[in-house]
């Protein structure tokens, strides 16, 4: 989704005047910036008008809203698009997208701030189409996976049915509990020229979108919640309760407590937040292929220790992706064996498996004959015009036409518009068709009517808008999502491929005045059978979580004072205290693993000390380096989206705005990197710190909680070790001895304690016994050993002695058995070996145990297993 450089074209159906005319802007908002007559604006355009009618006049739904935009004027518009963009940000609402190097990158929700309203009267048009169009695919679906009687009775031609590839042949005799076939529909709906509703296409795959609509309520209500209050829109929340209603009637026969999982490819598909946040507001564990399992013919969760059986999965991943056995063989999204366990009907897959068969062209085309054989009945939501390159007439109409039609491959493939091929490609074009013409459909282009935007460059214009609404299954039919996933159109030709540019939150109007309430979560069932589930894939993540933040705020502390020490003697190298700066820098090298240039003569430490100092802080691509920390702390937490609360994505969100939009390099102004870099470690130290708030407040401390805290605290120990031994070990001046150890302390956050402690003298004693062996305070080692030890005997695999637990027990025996001042000590060569020796092992040691972690608790069996049992036989129900 990428914002235009220019306005979109209007309405872009065949044979309208307006196609190739840019929408301009709303030019009287200069003229009258306070005050402007809204409707003027939107008058006289060709085409059917959301806002205003024929007349020029502000049709009644739109009435509150034309006010609105009225008293803000432009001032005020520019402040709600500040706000929803806010909004959208601290509510860490993502959109993964390719940058320029092919790699998915996680990029801000494009949300427009106006809502698009839907008066009460065109609701009920529109939702009993909607409601009627999934009975009708439902009745398609099963019927072609079935008894086939509109292959038979000769409606559907069967190559239109058997060359798509979301017909899947493994599906076949393939049935999900209740009365419904299909489960989730999706479906793209605008308006024509004259005002009627018309079905864009079906989403039956595996339908995105209605995660973004429950957020993107959230945010428009929040972002004006006086217009909210004004309009009283019907909630769309409540759809969420009813489909996990649905979720858990779906499941297997017999099943009392069913155990229900969505099924994500992972973090770096495009609707990555949808997936997350649809979990989340189900209350559901959000999950992996590595988190599931086949085994003695059932399906099942990895959770810490042990398996729980999976009873049904709302699936995100293609169908043709589920199942590397007998699908897609070079999967690596599926499950081996989740096919099988389908036809034992051990679990239930929704939507199932083949249900993406509905969203071809060819089907789409014979729909109204199918509708009429199976059911009697004619579908109230037409489509545009549909040619079939099978039947004569229909074939010399789409090759007389390509330049005006959108040509759809029935095998599959991406819709070519034919208003964008030159003359030689059309020729090329219809030579295909005519050489093999059932493998073509043609369809009129489709129309968009038009709405207010404030979300284009001009700022408040008229755009091409269309919606996605959605409907779940239920036992006496199907409940629409009241409201759903509106949009504005791409420019030019993308727009009839349904290409977007931002979203629009959809405001369905009532038939009678009412106050709108505040916006909240549906209310789902307050006790799961997955509340104490965690696989290891999640705890992995929730590990590295602890680890990263961490890292991040010692790397933050360690740099600003390094930063602060730079400064204060760049122009006094003859005092005792500059001998800090390339301990410093060395220090920053040693934790990092990376070169600072400390190892040089001290006027090359100089030179680079400013650029090495921005790259330690805005280079994400540098190992170690503040950005790189703060960027994979994002992923892991996006990666665990349902485990995480909001108040994390505002803190993510800031640091990600401060620190992965910087450039590599510093400014020319050494002004304007030095502030860049005061605030931008200030930022992420306060993130840190803030974000370390949130997890001791707002999470439960479940076992997911005491595996990222394990983290926290090795990475804590780590950071510790490495500082001291690159600060300490080695004896200096007087003045630079105290210089380096103040330093030191500053970047552990305890100076103020050992100055209480120890008035008027720097002792590497004193700095032992405070950062290393006093239990009481939270960043000493022997503190985060009694956290570890703590942690991991409370965790489900704990035996009081497993490996992890006697690692940790003998780093605590090492620690006991040194005295602070036996570390003090100097060998002949000036350094003081036995803290160097300490320091070296106990680091060597957090390591190994971070790996045995690992691979205890947090890696995924490796082993082959039978995936049937000992019972050889195939039973199929």
């Amino acid at each position: 989704m990428a914002v235009p450089a220019t306005p979109p074209t209007p309405r872009l159906g065949a044979g309208r005047t307006d196609v190739d005319n840019p929408l301009e802007p709303y030019g009287s908002m200069r003229a009258q910036p306070s005050l402007f007559d809204v409707a003027s604006a939107f008058g006289g355009l060709a085409g059917y008008d959301e806002f205003v009618d024929t007349a020029g006049d502000v049709r009644p739904a739109w009435q509150e809203l034309a006010d609105c935009v009225r008293d803000r004027g432009r001032g005020g518009l520019d402040r709600l698009r500040a706000v929803v963009r806010d909004l959208v940000d601290n509510d860490g609402i993502t959109y993964v997208q390719t940058d320029r190097e092919g790699e998915p990158v996680a990029g801000p929700w494009r949300l427009d701030a106006l809502p698009l309203v839907i008066s009460a009267s065109d609701w009920d048009h529109l939702e009993a189409g909607l409601v009627q169009r999934s009975r009708l695919l439902d009745a398609v679906l099963t019927d072609v996976y079935g008894e086939r009687r509109v292959v038979t009775g000769g409606v559907l031609p069967p190559e239109l049915l058997f060359s798509h590839p979301g017909y899947l042949r493994a599906a076949n005799g393939i049935e999900i509990p209740g009365r419904h076939q299909l489960f989730l529909h999706g479906c793209d709906i605008s308006r024509n020229g004259t005002g009627d509703f018309v079905v864009n296409a079906d989403y039956t795959q595996a339908p995105s979108g209605a995660g973004y609509a429950l957020a993107d309520r959230r945010v428009v209500a929040h972002a004006i919640p006086d217009l909210y209050e004004q309009i009283g829109p019907r909630q769309s929340s409540p759809w969420a309760q009813a489909l996990r209603l649905a979720l858990v009637d779906a499941a297997p026969d017999a099943v009392d407590e069913p155990m229900v999982v969505v099924l994500s490819p992972g973090i770096h598909s495009e609707t990555a937040f949808d997936q997350a946040y649809l979990a989340s507001v189900l209350g559901l564990p959000l999950v992996e292929s590595a988190d599931l399992v086949v085994r003695d013919g059932m399906l099942w969760m990895r959770s810490m220790g042990t398996l729980k059986r999976v009873d049904v999965v709302l699936r995100r991943v293609d169908a043709d992706y589920a199942d590397p056995l007998d699908l897609r063989p070079a999967s690596r999204l599926g499950v081996v064996g989740l096919v099988e366990v389908l036809r034992r009907g051990a679990v239930t897959v929704v939507n199932s498996l083949g249900s993406g068969v509905l969203e071809s062209p060819g089907l789409l085309r014979f729909l109204p004959e199918m509708a009429e054989h199976l059911l009697g009945e004619t579908p109230l939501l037409p489509t545009p015009h549909l040619y079939w390159g099978g039947i004569d007439i229909e074939r010399s109409h789409l090759v007389s036409n390509l330049g005006s039609l959108v040509i759809r491959p029935v095998t599959g493939g991406e819709p070519i518009v034919g208003a964008t091929l030159s003359a030689a490609r059309r020729e090329e074009l219809a030579a295909r068709i005519t050489a093999t013409p059932w493998q073509w459909v043609g369809q009129e282009p489709p129309e968009f009517s038009s709405a207010p935007s404030d979300f284009l460059p001009g700022g408040l214009s008229s755009s091409s808008v269309g919606m996605r609404l959605f409907t779940v299954s239920q036992r006496s039919g199907y409940a629409p999502m009241i409201g759903g996933l509106g949009y504005l159109l791409a420019p030019g030709a993308d727009a009839y491929r349904l290409k977007s540019v931002a979203a629009k939150d959809v405001w369905v109007r009532t038939a009678t005045r009412v106050t709108a309430e505040a916006v909240p979560l549906p209310a789902l069932a307050t006790s799961s059978p997955t509340q104490e589930v965690s696989s290891p894939r999640v705890l992995s993540d929730l590990f590295w979580i602890g680890r990263y933040a961490e890292r991040a705020e010692h790397t933050a502390r360690l740099l600003t004072v390094t930063r602060e020490r730079y400064h204060e003697y760049r122009y006094r190298r003859t005092m005792d205290g500059s001998e800090c700066v390339p301990v410093l820098l060395t220090a920053l090298g040693e934790i990092t693993g990376t070169d600072t240039g400390a190892a040089g003569d001290y006027a090359e430490m100089v030179a680079t000390a400013p650029t090495t100092l921005w790259s330690l802080t805005a280079d994400r691509h540098r190992p170690g380096s503040l950005a790189q920390s703060v960027e994979r702390l994002g992923l892991a937490a996006r990666a665990v989206r349902d485990q995480m609360s909001n108040d994390t994505w505002m803190v993510l969100s800031a640091l990600d705005r401060a620190l992965l939009n910087a450039p590599d390099t510093p400014p020319d102004s050494q002004a304007e990197g030095d502030a860049f870099l005061a605030s931008t470690n200030t930022l992420a130290l306060a993130g840190m710190m803030a974000l370390s708030g949130v997890a001791a407040e707002s999470m439960v401390h479940d076992v997911g909680w005491t595996m990222m805290d394990i983290g926290k605290r090795i990475e804590r120990g780590l950071a510790l070790t490495a500082l001291l031994r690159a600060t300490l070990t080695t004896v200096r001046t007087p003045g630079a001895e105290q210089t380096v150890t103040e330093s030191a302390l500053v970047a552990c956050e305890s100076l103020v304690i050992y100055r209480r402690r120890n008035p008027g003298k720097i002792s590497v004693a004193g700095v032992a016994d405070l950062m290393l062996f006093d239990a009481d305070n939270p960043r000493s080692l022997a503190y985060q050993l009694e956290r570890l030890r703590t942690h991991l005997r409370s965790l489900p695999e704990s035996t009081g002695s497993s490996r992890p637990e006697r690692m940790v027990d003998e780093i605590a025996a090492r620690l006991r058995r040194m005295e602070p001042g036996e570390l003090e000590e100097v060998a002949a060569d000036g350094t003081r070996d036995e803290l160097r020796a300490l320091l070296t092992a106990i680091h060597r040691d957090l390591r190994e145990l971070s790996a045995v972690i690992t691979t205890v608790h947090l890696s995924l069996p490796g082993d082959m297993q039978p995936l049937w049992g000992p019972d050889e036989r195939r039973v199929v129900p």
